[in-house]
């Protein structure tokens, strides 16, 4: 996916999860935060980012927060991102699509694709992952207990005979692998670990990012 009109700033503070104050061409801006995760580790003063800039006076700042640089590496935190980033990739992870349903409802929960083929009915869900060290990457950065809900929901798919999917999207490149973050949220990773035994798919890939773009690279892989 590629984005327009970016500009490139300086990180100041973050004073709550929805906006945070950049530096762009020298003036102190409020910025949106298109990802309400912690992001601690990223969002460092005097960060370099890169922002997205609009003009239309239905919004309420200016800019959106895209990417951030942590050392040399450019991750992007654009939550709305790794959807994107995998509807553009499904026609390569499946052959035969004959219908593609976004934000599709099984029973308790709502998952990010419904996919038909010829042969197959598949529910994927998509997760997408900034938390990174020394090359390891984790979800999630913070308890998440609807996390925990959609795994047991795809359980159930695959209970009932779809073909089910958990697509871990790494907004950056070149990482050794991914796990869950037990550290942080043991029970996600028992859960996933579940969901592996019980044939439900768990896929992760790295992306290519610009400052004006994510694209999906390389399959990453998955330790559970």
């Amino acid at each position: 996916m590629k984005y327009e009109n970016i500009k490139i700033g300086n990180f100041i503070e973050r004073p709550n999860r929805f906006i945070a104050h950049i530096e762009v061409d020298g003036n102190l801006e409020i910025c949106h935060v298109k990802n309400t995760g912690r992001c601690k580790e990223l969002l460092i003063p005097n960060s370099k980012v890169f922002v997205q800039e609009f003009d239309s006076d239905k919004r309420k700042t200016k800019y959106d927060l895209i990417s951030v640089y942590k050392e040399n590496k450019l991750v992007n935190i654009d939550s709305q991102a790794p959807n994107k980033v995998v509807a553009e990739f499904l026609p390569k992870l499946f052959d035969d699509i004959k219908y593609i349903k976004p934000e599709a409802k099984y029973k308790n929960s709502r998952f990010d694709f419904y996919v038909e083929t010829s042969n197959d009915k598949i529910f994927i869900e998509v997760k997408g992952v900034t938390l990174e060290d020394n090359g390891v990457v984790l979800f999630p950065d913070a308890p998440t207990e609807r996390g925990i809900k959609h795994i047991n929901e795809l359980i159930d798919c695959k209970k009932n005979g779809y073909l089910a999917y958990i697509i871990f999207v790494i907004q950056l490149e070149n990482v050794k692998y991914f796990t869950p973050n037990n550290l942080t949220h043991k029970a996600f990773g028992d859960t996933l670990k579940l969901a592996k035994d019980k044939g439900v798919e768990i896929l992760a890939f790295d992306c290519k990012v610009t400052k004006d773009s994510i694209t999906a690279k390389d399959w990453v892989e998955v330790r559970i």
